[in-house]
């Protein structure tokens, strides 16, 4: 699989890595309007072309895939100029701003028949395809309560003083839907794919704190949420919450999610320290006994794009998924500003 980068800064490092571990993969070229940005990905990856136009590159046309790793707004506009020239696409998330624009991106991969995928990190988590399996072979009985959370501390620790690329995060009006959008979506995907039950109904409160005077640096009005708590019904009854911040002092990076039922329970914690995951059943549950669970490894989610493109079969998590996901996020930002409980369409 010949494969184009578009989107050359920080996290196409880690996509790089990726990929480079994986036979049958070569990253032929690099797209980003910031040459300084090329210039470091060339010398760090070897990638022989580079394009600071995505319309050059797809001029040029000799690559089989694309792994889309631009800022949120612009995912939209070039995963669909990259299908309608017949490339398969693996796009970070989120998909797009909101799930009119993520159903176009679906609409356009049906039709141009490609491989579609979204690059849901946390699947690559050994630990939650455990806690799915646990949760679907009834051993814990049926799902009644979860609680769910991801925290970060990044915010906490910034220094406004020396504004740097990550500033669009914190602004609506550069594409930005705050924690909400940009972790958030983790955090839902982490836990209705573990318990394997969708959101159906919810309410949500959203918080925007203070950072500077004015909350205004040059052109970025610092207005995106903060933090978020979301209270949600799931498709068999289940009720918990879903909660996340960048400002929780002490987390680097952390998501936690814990699921009862009547026969026991499965908790699983996963950060940059590692991840453990813990169950509590059968007769352990009458003297609060937990156990730790090991995990055989999963593909990847570069591998499954990889595998995707050269059988041709698709793979999860697809396009589909992600704006169903979207949906969920967009009622999200409507509960927030009429504090209103809200049913997710069907």
């Amino acid at each position: 699989m010949r494969l184009l980068v578009i989107g050359a800064g920080r996290m196409a490092a880690n996509h790089a890595k990726a990929f480079k571990d994986i036979e049958g993969v070569e990253l032929v070229g690099a797209v980003d309007p910031d040459p300084a940005n090329l210039a470091a990905y060339v010398e760090a990856f070897g990638v022989p072309r580079t394009f600071t136009k995505l319309e050059d590159a797809l001029d040029w046309g000799q690559f089989d895939a694309v792994d889309n790793i631009t800022p949120d707004a612009v995912h939209h506009p070039t995963t669909l100029a990259a299908l309608a020239a017949g490339k398969h696409v693996l796009c970070e998330k989120p998909l797009a701003p909101n799930h009119a624009l993520a159903m176009e991106m679906v609409v356009a991969a049906q039709a141009a028949g490609k491989i579609n995928m979204v690059n849901l990190t946390y699947r690559n988590v050994a630990e939650l395809h455990k806690a799915r399996d646990i949760t679907a072979s009834g051993a814990i009985g049926t799902v009644k309560h979860v609680e769910a959370s991801y925290l970060q501390h990044w915010v906490a620790l910034r220094d406004f003083g020396d504004p740097g690329p990550w500033l669009w995060r914190l602004s609506t009006g550069h594409g930005s839907n705050g924690t909400l959008g940009d972790i958030g979506i983790h955090i839902i995907d982490f836990t209705t794919f573990a318990i394997g039950q969708p959101i159906t109904s919810m309410n949500c409160r959203l918080q925007t704190f203070s950072k500077v005077p004015g909350d205004r640096i040059g052109e970025y009005v610092l207005d995106a949420n903060d933090s978020f708590i979301i209270s949600a019904e799931f498709g068999n009854g289940a009720i918990g919450t879903i909660h996340s911040s960048r400002w929780a002092s002490g987390h680097s990076n952390d998501q936690r999610l814990r699921v009862y039922g009547e026969k026991g329970g499965v908790e699983l914690s996963h950060g940059h320290w590692g991840t453990l995951l813990r169950v509590c059943i059968g007769a352990d549950v009458a003297t609060s006994t937990w156990r730790e669970v090991s995990a055989p490894p999963v593909r990847t989610n570069y591998q499954r794009f990889t595998d995707a493109v050269h059988s041709g079969v698709q793979e999860d998590p697809d396009f589909r998924h992600a704006a169903e996901l979207q949906r969920v996020l967009d009622l999200a930002l409507v509960a927030g500003r009429d504090r209103q409980e809200h049913q997710i369409p069907s």
